[in-house]
C-alpha cells in the first residue's frame, strides 16, 4: 500500500460522529484557539468525513467503518479514470475551501497547519497538468502497483473478520476487486496511446505475480482462505467457503485473465528505455516528481552531486569499520559483500530459518523500546506485529515498508520484510532496518502524530515522504547514539546510509541521465555489496516510483542539520525529548519543518 494513500468525498455530518460517536476528545488546538481556529478546523472535518466517503479502505485501514460510517466496510476505494477525476476534483474543492479561511485571523499553530494542508492538496494534483493521477506514480499498472498488487494485501491484512457482518462485507468487496481490476484494465487501455505503459520488464513481473495469484484453484485461493480461515477462529457460521469461491472463480479470475491480455498485448508497444524520459514531457514530469518527494526545489544535478558525495563519504567511515574487524581486502563494495556471505551472518533458506529471522526482529524491537525513555517523552504504546511480505506478491514487493495501526487501536501496525531471498538479511544488516521501520523510526513518528491530542484528523494520518523517510534515516542514526549496534552491526548501520546516498545516484542515474536498470543495478552492487537479485528489486521500484528514492536521504540530511543548528543556539538548554517532541505536530514539508524548529527553538531561549 502507498504510504501516501488518503481518503476523499461526503458530508459534514459525519465529521460530528467521528468525534462523538467514536468517543474521542476534540483536538487540543480546537479547544485551545476555538475562536479563532474555529473555521480552520470546521472546514478541515468537513474534508475529512469527504475523505472518508470516497476512499473507503482507509476508513477500514484507520478503524473507522464502524457505527454511522459502517457502510465503508463494503465499499472498495473507486478505481479507474472515474476515480482519478473524482480524486482530482476533490483535491480542489479542498484546496480552495483551505485557501478560504484568512490566515491572519488564526493562531500561529492554526496558520502552521492551513499552510500544510495548502501544500498537501496543491501536491495531490501535481500531475494533473501532465494528465497523470501522482508524477511519482505514472503508469496504472507496474510490478508494485494496480488492484491485483494493493487488494488481495488489504482484504487479508486489514478487512476486519470479527462478526457476520463483517464476512458479508469481505464478500461483497471480493466482488468489487473482480470490477477493481477491471477498471484498471480499462484505464490502461486508454493510457497506452499516450505511451503511459510501464517498462516491458516491469509488464512481466506484473504478469508473473497474476499469474501467480490465478494459477492456483480458486478454492485454495489466499482470498478464499484469509476469509475461511478468520471466519471459523471468530466460530461465524455461515458457507463462505463456497461463495468465496464461487466469486473468485466465476469474477475475480476472469477479471484477472482479461487484464493479463491487455497487459501481454502491450508488451511490444511500450516505449524504450526505463526512466522518466521515456515519456512525453518526461524531464517536467521527473521534475515534478521530485519536487514532491524532496520537498524541495533541488535539480536533478544537485541531487545527484550530492549523493556522489554522500557516497564517497560514508565509503570511507565504512573502510575503517570493515578494516578493523578483518575485512581489508577489495573494494568497500566488494569487502561487504563477503561480509554478505559470512556463514555466521546468514539465516537457513528454510521455513524455521524465516521465523528465526523474524524472532530477532521482534527481540530487536523490544530491545529499543527500553532505550525510547532516553530520547522521547509520553512514548506511545501502540502494537507493532513484523511480518513477510505474501508470496504472492514478493517478486515485485519492496524489501521493507510499514503500515500504520488503525487509529481505534482495533488493528496493530504492521512492519513487513520480504524474505523471497533470506540471503538478502544478513544478521548485521537487520537491526537498521528494524530501527527504521520500527522504533524509533516509522512506527514511532507514525504513532506519536496518530495519537496527537493538538492535531485534527486530517493531520494524523498523513505521510510525506521527505518528513517521514528522512525521519526513519535519523532514526537509525538515533538508535546508534543510543546503543541500539553492537560490533560488526554499525556496518550494517552506515551500510544503509551508503544505501539511500546510492539511491540519489541511481534515481537520477536512470531518470535524467538516462541510465538502463541493468547499469543503475550495477552500480548499486559496486557500492553497497548487496546482493544482484536485491539490487535489481530496488532499482526496479525507482524506474516505476519515480523520485521516491531521493526522499530518504534528502530528508534525513534536513533532520540532521535541524538537530545541529538547535543544539549549537541552546546549549545546555538542548535535550534529546524536547527535540523530538516536535513528531507531535505531525507531517510537514522540509522547510517548514527548518522554520518550525527554529521557532520552537527561540521559545526555549526565551525561557530564561
Amino acid at each position: 500500500m502507498n504510504r501516501r494513500e488518503i481518503i476523499v468525498g461526503g458530508s459534514a455530518a459525519v465529521a460530528a460522529c467521528l468525534f462523538a460517536g467514536l468517543g474521542w476528545p476534540l483536538p487540543a488546538l480546537a479547544q485551545d484557539g476555538a475562536a479563532k481556529d474555529g473555521p480552520l478546523l470546521a472546514a478541515f472535518d468537513h474534508i475529512f468525513a469527504d475523505m472518508l466517503a470516497v476512499m473507503p479502505q482507509t476508513a477500514t485501514s484507520m478503524g473507522l467503518d464502524k457505527g454511522d460510517l459502517a457502510a465503508l466496510r463494503s465499499k472498495l476505494n473507486r478505481r479507474g479514470a472515474a476515480g482519478v477525476a473524482e480524486r482530482t476534483a476533490f483535491y480542489r474543492r479542498a484546496l480552495a475551501m483551505v485557501k478560504g479561511v484568512n490566515p491572519a485571523e488564526l493562531t500561529e499553530g492554526g496558520a502552521r497547519l492551513r499552510e500544510i494542508a495548502l501544500y498537501r492538496f496543491a501536491d495531490e494534483i501535481a500531475g494533473a497538468p501532465f494528465g497523470i493521477e501522482e508524477t511519482q506514480r505514472p503508469y496504472p499498472i507496474t510490478q508494485q502497483q494496480g488492484a491485483y498488487f494493493d487488494i488481495p494485501d488489504f482484504l487479508d491484512s486489514r478487512h476486519p473478520v470479527e462478526t457476520e457482518a463483517d464476512a458479508e462485507a469481505y464478500l461483497v468487496r471480493l466482488q468489487g476487486f473482480a470490477r477493481a481490476l477491471d477498471d484498471d484494465t480499462r484505464l490502461q487501455r486508454e493510457l497506452a496511446p499516450r505511451g503511459l505503459v510501464a517498462p516491458i520488464w516491469s509488464l512481466d513481473l506484473a504478469l508473473g505475480q497474476m499469474e501467480k495469484t490465478r494459477s492456483v484453484a480458486a478454492g485454495e485461493s489466499p482470498l478464499v482462505t484469509s476469509l475461511v480461515k478468520r471466519a471459523a477462529t471468530k466460530g461465524l457460521a455461515g458457507s463462505w467457503q463456497a461463495r468465496a469461491e464461487a466469486i473468485v472463480s466465476r469474477q475475480v479470475y476472469p477479471a484477472l485473465y482479461r487484464q493479463m491480455a491487455l497487459l501481454r498485448s502491450l508488451r511490444a508497444g511500450t516505449p524504450k528505455g526505463d526512466g522518466a524520459w521515456r515519456l512525453k514531457n518526461g524531464a517536467a514530469i521527473y521534475a515534478a516528481a521530485l519536487r514532491s518527494a524532496t520537498t524541495t526545489d533541488m535539480t536533478p544535478e544537485q541531487v545527484h552531486q550530492t549523493g556522489l558525495e554522500q557516497v564517497a563519504a560514508i565509503t570511507a567511515q565504512l573502510d575503517q569499520i570493515l578494516r578493523t574487524a578483518g575485512y581489508t581486502t577489495g573494494s568497500v563494495g566488494a569487502r561487504l559483500a563477503e561480509l554478505n556471505t559470512s556463514s555466521d551472518q546468514l539465516y537457513p533458506d528454510s521455513a524455521e530459518g524465516r521465523a528465526d529471522l523474524i524472532s530477532g526482529l521482534n527481540a530487536g524491537i523490544a530491545a529499543m523500546a527500553t532505550k525510547l525513555p532516553r530520547a522521547f517523552d509520553d512514548v506511545p504504546q501502540v502494537p507493532l506485529q513484523i511480518r513477510a511480505v505474501p508470496v504472492e506478491i514478493q517478486d515485485g514487493a519492496s524489501n521493507g515498508y510499514y503500515y500504520s495501526a488503525a487509529i481505534d487501536g482495533s488493528r496493530p501496525a504492521i512492519y513487513w520484510i520480504n524474505l523471497k531471498q533470506v540471503g538478502d538479511w544478513p544478521k548485521y544488516s537487520l537491526p537498521a532496518l528494524t530501527y527504521h521501520e520500527g522504533v524509533p523510526g516509522h512506527h514511532l513518528q507514525g504513532s506519536y502524530a496518530q495519537q496527537g491530542g493538538a492535531l485534527p484528523m486530517l493531520m494524523r494520518d498523513y505521510f510525506i515522504s521527505a518528513y517521514g523517510e528522512g525521519w526513519a534515516l535519523y532514526a537509525e542514526q538515533l538508535a546508534d547514539e543510543l546503543g541500539g549496534y553492537t560490533g560488526i552491526e554499525r556496518a550494517g548501520y552506515l551500510q544503509s546510509f551508503l544505501f539511500r546516498a546510492v539511491r540519489l545516484v541511481v534515481d537520477t542515474g536512470i531518470h535524467h541521465y538516462r541510465w538502463s536498470r541493468e547499469q543503475a543495478t550495477a552500480y548499486m552492487v559496486e557500492q553497497t555489496g548487496f546482493t544482484q537479485a536485491r539490487s535489481q528489486r530496488e532499482v526496479e521500484r525507482y524506474c516505476t516510483m519515480i523520485g521516491q528514492a531521493c526522499s530518504y536521504k534528502i530528508g534525513h540530511t534536513a533532520w540532521v542539520k535541524a538537530r545541529e543548528k538547535a543544539q549549537a543556539a541552546l546549549g545546555p538548554k538542548f535535550s534529546l525529548p524536547w527535540f523530538h517532541a516536535i513528531l507531535k505536530e505531525g507531517a510537514m514539508p522540509l522547510s517548514m519543518l527548518e522554520k518550525r524548529i527554529e521557532q520552537r527553538t527561540a521559545q526555549r531561549l526565551a525561557q530564561g
